[in-house]
């Protein structure tokens, strides 16, 4: 296995300088390094290879995909930017809020908080502009009055928190799975039956650091409850199954992707999910999915359901998919 040899040294400007020692030959360099560095995706040691910041024996390094030569190398990490997201006047669909709290109905394509390749745009840059300085800042600088996220590809309801005891009554909430939580999917294919639960580990692929797996040990609990509500398309052969369905999902835990990864590992991953697709849907299918112009996962937090923390008020907000997912479903009718 490659092994860090040092400890991260503090250069001048704020940088850190890693040597990582490569006791064996490697197929490729950018998989080694983010091997040997837990805590740097691969992704980011592709970039720093493309930066010049990977040398070995003083040279730099120019491509991830070489093969990686035992010996010393050595990578020049810039010093991390920091976590101060600014208001933005951006487009915020507001479906409820108080003095307390705001539910919101997020677009697909916003991020919930600044991430790396995310850092403006996002769903808390919108609740800076929209809230001012009332926003609740116990989530932590970059994500201010956030109890709980939505992917950036995924639509739909989410609640945040405009002070400390709003955020940690709803944080209490979540944590305690005390929230009704409904999605709508629409799947390549369809699930058997066409009603039920699945229970599964959830956590971190052995194959792949950025993906979540279904697990035979470890990870943690995730349960999900689904309906298959229409399917659409005609087998392509006797006894075969729809095209595609519309199914609804109602959480019992949140885990990250949850919903995607447990509709893949029932054979019926997400329309247009880049990560959990699994293959090509049919044909017609597929040229839906171009018509409609989808370019996400088909997936949108339809319903969100809570008591409020600080009045105790039964909340419960409902919306329909946006407009990118309403096309595709009447392409798909038609088939």
């Amino acid at each position: 296995m490659p092994l860090p040899v040092s400890d991260p040294d503090e250069d001048l400007d704020g940088a850190t300088v890693l040597d990582v020692l490569l006791e064996a030959r490697h197929a490729r360099l950018d998989k080694a390094l983010s091997d040997a560095l837990p805590d740097v995706s691969r992704a980011r040691v592709q970039a720093l290879i493309a930066a010049g910041a990977v040398t070995r024996d003083g040279q730099s390094l120019s491509s991830g995909s070489r093969s990686a030569e035992p010996g010393m190398y050595r990578i020049l990490m810039p010093a991390p930017v920091a976590a101060d997201p600014h208001p933005e006047a951006l487009a915020l669909p507001v479906l409820f809020e108080d003095a307390h709290l705001i539910v919101v109905d997020k677009p697909a394509g916003m991020a919930t908080h600044p991430a790396p390749g995310s850092e403006t745009g996002t769903l808390v840059n919108a609740l800076l502009h929209h809230c001012g300085d009332t926003l609740s800042g116990i989530g932590g600088v970059a994500r201010p009055g956030i109890v709980h996220r939505l992917d950036k590809g995924t639509s739909g309801v989410m609640v945040a928190a405009k002070h400390d005891r709003a955020h940690q009554g709803l944080t209490a909430l979540f944590a305690a799975h005390d929230i009704e939580r409904t999605y709508i999917a629409l799947t390549r294919g369809t699930l058997a039956p066409e009603r039920g639960r699945i229970e599964s580990r959830l956590g971190r692929s052995a194959h792949d650091r950025k993906k979540m797996a279904v697990l035979k040990t470890g990870g943690r609990e995730a349960i999900t409850d689904y309906v298959v509500e229409r399917t659409f398309g005609q087998p392509a052969r006797a006894g075969g199954a729809p095209l595609a369905a519309r199914v609804a999902c109602t959480l019992h835990t949140g885990r990250t992707h949850q919903i995607r990864v447990h509709m893949a590992s029932r054979g019926a991953p997400l329309l247009g999910d880049p990560v959990y697709g699994s293959g090509p849907p049919a044909g017609p299918v597929r040229d839906a999915i171009g018509a409609a112009g989808l370019t996400r996962q088909a997936l949108h937090a339809a319903i969100l359901g809570f008591v409020h923390p600080i009045t105790d008020e039964p909340m419960r907000f409902e919306t329909s998919p946006p407009g990118d997912m309403r096309d595709l479903q009447s392409r798909l009718e038609a088939l």
